[in-house]
């Protein structure tokens, strides 16, 4: 799926459908799926390894292309790089903050930090014009993951200050939680009045400032909003059951087809990161489960993940999985995959200080 401009965006099958081009919300996707696999490897030199940082590169110049001067994103491309009519996206510019700031604060190469800083110095400037939950969820995440290096002794990107960050963080988590104090009733504990797409990404901002901001607020709107969706998203006998986009899900009821890998890796992301703030058992069990839905722990017993080419398909019907296998839904697949391990990684090394229970702050986000 990828080429010498970048990540495609669809497939018919397994085979690259060329004509649909290219996004930049994919792009950004894949450096964090890079990003969090380059984790996993270490410090040992491995042909996957520098496959990595090969592709890493890729995308990295994607997004520098794809940025434009006031630090939005053009976010659809023809296949002949073109750019496509459109209106400016929320979710494009802070999916690519995300990746950005997760590339500048895990990467050693001081020239791939030079590019990812450049992308997220201009991306965080536009950032005080999101308007929506999503969009100010990702930047929210992003400004505590690098107030909380900038603590570690981690230099920000040129022309970004501390106080620009704290003041960004401010503003995006107290409208999140401004939002789900409007909408919470007692059987409704959501921040908008359905439950539609990419779910998870709101209780995750939140808990990731929790750890850096320690607000106990933020916290109790996380967990009893994570802990709602759960419910929300949990089949007979605990299977992660995706609310489906064929009308999502209100107070009178949810949309079982057409169920999205992307919105269980977001709840697989949440869960991790409940995990690493509460040290509470069922969370990881939950990233468990949101992995084993690709390999047929689902509502109708089949796979959507191939481990033979790590390709994943783009969706599960009533009468079973879409056959296209796109990059949203490989590089949600993926990134599930790279977050299970990490957490067996994680508790494996609590596990070895003499049965001692001991969780890592230093865990990347």
């Amino acid at each position: 799926m990828t080429d010498d401009t970048g990540l495609l965006e669809h497939s018919l099958g397994r085979i690259p459908r060329r004509r649909e081009g290219y996004s930049t919300d994919d792009n950004a996707r894949a450096i964090w799926v890079c990003m969090e696999w380059l984790d996993l490897f270490g410090d040992d030199e491995s042909k996957e390894q520098n496959r990595l940082y090969r592709l890493l590169d890729r995308y990295l110049a994607f997004l520098l292309w794809a940025q434009r001067e006031d630090g939005w994103f053009q976010n659809n491309f023809h296949f002949d790089r073109t750019p496509e009519s459109e209106s400016r996206s929320d979710d494009c510019l802070g999916r690519s903050l995300w990746a950005a700031a997760v590339a500048y604060v895990n990467l050693d190469d001081e020239a791939r930090r030079c590019v990812a800083a450049e992308i997220l110095g201009r991306a965080l400037s536009a950032s005080r014009g999101l308007r929506f939950l999503r969009g100010q969820a990702w930047a929210l995440a992003t400004c505590c993951l690098l107030l909380s290096k900038r603590r570690d002794g981690l230099d920000l990107p040129s022309g970004v200050t501390e106080a620009d960050l704290i003041n960004l963080a401010d503003v995006f988590e107290r409208s999140l939680l401004d939002a789900y104090h409007m909408n919470r009733t007692d059987d409704w504990r959501w921040y908008e009045p359905q439950i539609t797409y990419a779910n998870g990404l709101l209780p995750w901002a939140l808990f990731v400032a929790y750890r850096y901001r320690g607000r106990v607020e933020t916290l109790q709107v996380a967990k009893e909003s994570l802990d709602f969706l759960l419910d929300k998203m949990s089949g007979q006998g605990g299977v992660i059951r995706p609310i489906g986009n064929r009308g999502w899900c209100s107070r009178n009821g949810r949309a079982d087809w057409d169920q999205q890998p992307v919105d269980v890796m977001k709840l697989a992301l949440a869960a991790r990161e409940a995990y690493r703030v509460l040290g509470d058992d069922t969370y990881r069990e939950v990233v468990r489960r949101c992995r084993d839905w690709f390999y047929g722990d689902n509502d109708l017993g089949v796979p959507l993940a191939d481990l033979s080419d790590g390709s994943c398909c783009d969706g599960l019907n009533s009468d079973g999985p879409n056959p296209n296998r796109g990059a949203e839904s490989t590089l949600s697949y993926l990134l599930t995959e790279a977050m299970a391990n990490s957490l067996q990684l994680e508790v494996a090394f609590n596990e070895s200080f003499d049965g001692t229970t001991i969780r890592s702050t230093e865990a990347r986000v």
